[in-house]
């Protein structure tokens, strides 16, 4: 059978937030936008702000129900606009205004948000996203629970030059590291004890069944050397290739710990309860992006 692509969508109302202290907004972010989406017969309403008057403005754009909701922020904000606009709301457009981007990447690639939004309005068709859900939070690329997600604090201090809290989280994490297990069971499949659980989304993950549920792989190596590895390197590169990872399919399970599980949700830290429950979610929300480019 011949996959047809959906139609181009009629674009008549658009909103955008943009949040002005993101680390990858330029302080006249809001002016090339609009001036872009004008060069396309398109006029929007923005609200340009800062990080405390993000939700408020969130909230008032999806309520608005335009066609296409645009947000020009970090990772939080991008997956919050996901979560509010849910499967039957505008179509998202979240462009690159972070540091790590992981779902504008996932969505457009390693482009400038100019490029994107561009790619967008030129060749933009609707795409149902699948997420998953941890402890009630949503995560649209990856989340991964346990003693690793604690190194992310010491590289954001890193990343700032502040070299003193970069070496005081490090060291918590490199106690925290040989210390806490996360034990984890997949609905429908054994129980296990790891290191750190990393849960895929659909989205970004490799597997030939990665539209149909979360890529659960399991981190069973003993030893710094592995667990440094793990949280520096890209949260979706090739460990879990590794002889140490296990790996199923999730489309239910649950976590437990001794204590709270850190965990890296979407590139940012979060702290679980010590018994947490995981679920996909087939029909997330709907994003306005390029035709996915066919696999060999």
């Amino acid at each position: 059978m011949i996959e047809t692509k959906p139609p181009r969508p009629k674009i008549r109302s658009v909103r955008a937030v943009i949040n002005t202290k993101a680390g990858g907004v330029d302080p006249r972010a809001a002016e090339q936008l609009e001036e872009m989406l004008a060069s396309f017969g398109v006029r929007a309403e923005l609200a340009a702000t800062d990080p405390d008057g993000v939700e408020e403005a969130l909230s008032a754009a999806v309520a608005a129900r335009p066609d296409v909701l645009i947000v020009l922020a970090g990772d939080g904000t991008a997956g919050r606009a996901a979560q509010l606009c849910g499967p039957d709301g505008p179509l998202l457009v979240p462009l690159p205004g972070g540091t790590m981007n992981m779902l504008p990447r996932a969505l457009y690639g390693a482009k400038s948000w100019q490029e994107a939004l561009t790619d967008c309005l030129e060749r933009g068709r609707p795409r149902v996203v699948s997420c998953g859900d941890v402890g009630g939070r949503h995560f649209y690329c990856a989340a991964i629970l346990g003693a690793p997600a604690l190194w992310q604090r010491a590289r954001e201090a890193a990343r700032r030059s502040d070299l003193r809290a970069a070496w005081d989280a490090a060291v918590f994490a490199f106690r925290r590291a040989f210390t806490t297990r996360v034990r984890f069971q997949a609905e429908g499949y054994p129980k296990h004890r790891f290191v750190a659980v990393g849960l895929i989304c659909p989205l970004v993950s490799r597997t030939a069944e990665r539209e149909e549920s979360l890529e659960a792989a399991g981190l069973n190596a003993d030893g710094f050397s592995k667990v440094l590895g793990l949280a520096l390197s890209n949260l979706l590169g090739d460990w879990r290739a590794d002889s140490s990872v296990t790996v199923e399919p999730c489309l239910r399970g649950r976590a437990w710990a001794r204590r709270r599980i850190p965990c890296l949700i979407d590139g940012e830290l979060n702290w679980l309860d010590r018994t947490t429950d995981i679920r996909f979610i087939r029909e997330a929300f709907r994003a306005l992006a390029p035709p996915a480019e066919p696999t060999s």
